[in-house]
């Protein structure tokens, strides 16, 4: 839809941007905050996180039993989460990091495949915009 007094359809972009935020589960008010109201630099942060290597890098140690390197890991990608604001899997995450928090694994399954089905979500939505 066109909107003469926009002069185009910069409007309409922003809200298809904004509700694939809002579905990733980005809270924008805390986001945007946290990059001082640069909408283009929290996109460009959000569209760089699928390439993060710290979650692949969880799942690799955790598979090996390789606790502490899988408590670092899931702690770095804690830590992204939470500055990008991505709340739900921040909360899945830190899940995982209290289950593997002095190099212990034990419990991990029951936490794992839930971060795991929620980091897939957010990577599949963000992977859109």
């Amino acid at each position: 839809m066109y909107y003469p007094k926009t002069g185009g359809y910069k409007f309409i972009m922003e809200d298809i941007l904004r509700e694939k935020m809002l579905d990733a589960g980005v809270n924008i008010e805390t986001a945007m905050e946290r990059f001082m109201n640069n909408e283009q630099l929290l996109v460009k942060f959000l569209k760089k996180f699928p390439q993060d290597p710290n979650y692949d890098a969880m799942l690799v140690a955790v598979e090996e039993k390789r606790y502490e390197d899988a408590f670092k890991a899931a702690h770095t990608l804690k830590g992204v989460c939470g500055n990008l604001s991505l709340e739900s899997l921040y909360e899945n995450v830190c899940k995982v990091v209290e289950l593997l928090r002095g190099g212990k694994g034990e419990g991990i399954d029951t936490v794992l495949p839930d971060a795991k089905a929620e980091y897939e979500r957010v990577v599949a939505i963000l992977e859109t915009i």
